[in-house]
């Protein structure tokens, strides 16, 4: 069909040029000029049709001719997020359009959002392990102490027994434990974990040692001693900040018995969670506290992640992480990580 269409079209062509030429070599021809030129040019008019036509063939592009298509526009995340929710509210029972939008979420670092889409996998799905994690984790990062409890704890406790070989999940709950001061239960915890990882991995190397922590913390009775244990220090081989904590004279009737004494280091830039933290007895006061990365939350945030850090002490009329009204605070302000002088701090306010 194609061959039979290129044909007609160069018989046209060379008719409309001999149609063309023709004239012009009777005209030549009465003013005597040579028939080698007519000649050339007479073959030239059937010659180039047909060359044209066989180049093009071997080396042209027919499908061309039909037109270049639009390429779809790239849609971004942003839009994408969008028309899923579009979905989702014609859809509402799609398990898996949620589960989609909630693991998104948490990609883009919108832990409430998060939050929200896990708990409607969770009103679809009562016992899917895998939301049950992703809400305890969102729940945490949306939380200004990173802190791991309540609602979030009761669904960790219920992931792992669903699904034991949960690794997110078992190293979640080891950490909400660390924070709640059962060592020897998170240390219990992230040795279940274990078996499920490559042992040369940073990933293995990391839970070995917040074990050693825990170990180390649970037999000291579950407290941290005003000095950081020998072998935890060794093990730290990195900074180690003398902090020596004073209550001033005139908040001195403020302090009540059962009162804690948090001393905590945190980055000078960055998340809120503290590097290292230290736990005692108000009454010991005044205490000298030395802070080591074996003393952080978790293994990712440690004293010598940051080369700069905030400095403080305060006293908890509840025993809390996070200040609240009437607790009694000091601090240093920021110093060097690498500083061996000691570090003083005066408690002399109200929160």
């Amino acid at each position: 069909m194609k061959l039979a269409f290129f044909l007609i079209a160069a018989a046209m062509i060379a008719a409309a040029l001999l149609l063309l030429l023709w004239p012009l070599m009777r005209h030549g021809r009465q003013h005597g000029r040579s028939r080698r030129v007519f000649a050339l040019a007479l073959a030239l008019a059937f010659v180039l049709p047909i060359a044209a036509i066989g180049l093009y063939l071997a080396v042209g592009t027919p499908v061309a001719l039909n037109g270049v298509q639009q390429q779809p526009k790239s849609m971004n995340i942003d839009q994408a997020v969008a028309e899923l929710k579009d979905h989702l509210a014609q859809q509402p029972d799609d398990l898996q359009g949620w589960m989609l939008l909630a693991q998104t979420y948490s990609v883009m670092h919108r832990a409430s959002e998060a939050r929200d889409a896990y708990d409607q996998v969770l009103h679809l799905d009562a016992n899917n392990s895998a939301a049950m994690v992703g809400w305890a984790e969102a729940d945490s990062l949306q939380r200004e102490d990173h802190r791991i409890e309540g609602r979030a704890v009761e669904l960790l406790e219920r992931a792992v027994k669903l699904d034991p070989q949960s690794q997110r999940g078992l190293w979640l709950l080891g950490i909400s434990q660390f924070q709640r001061d059962h060592y020897a239960e998170a240390a219990a915890t992230w040795r279940q974990l274990q078996p499920q990882l490559d042992p040369g991995s940073s990933v293995a190397k990391a839970v070995t040692e917040q074990i050693a922590v825990a170990d180390a913390r649970a037999g000291n009775g579950g407290k941290t001693a005003p000095e950081a244990p020998a072998a935890a220090a060794d093990e730290a081989q990195g900074p180690a900040l003398q902090v020596q904590v004073s209550l001033s004279p005139t908040l001195k009737d403020k302090l009540s018995p059962g009162d804690t004494l948090f001393v905590y280091a945190r980055a000078e830039q960055g998340p809120p969670m503290p590097l290292a933290v230290a736990k005692l007895d108000a009454a010991a006061l005044p205490a000298t506290v030395t802070l080591t990365d074996a003393m952080g939350m978790t293994p990712q945030f440690k004293l010598s992640s940051a080369s700069r850090v905030f400095v403080g002490a305060r006293i908890s009329k509840h025993g809390q992480a996070m200040p609240q009204a009437g607790d009694l605070e000091g601090d240093a302000g920021v110093v060097d990580v690498t500083t061996r002088n000691p570090i003083r701090i005066t408690i002399d306010k109200v929160h």
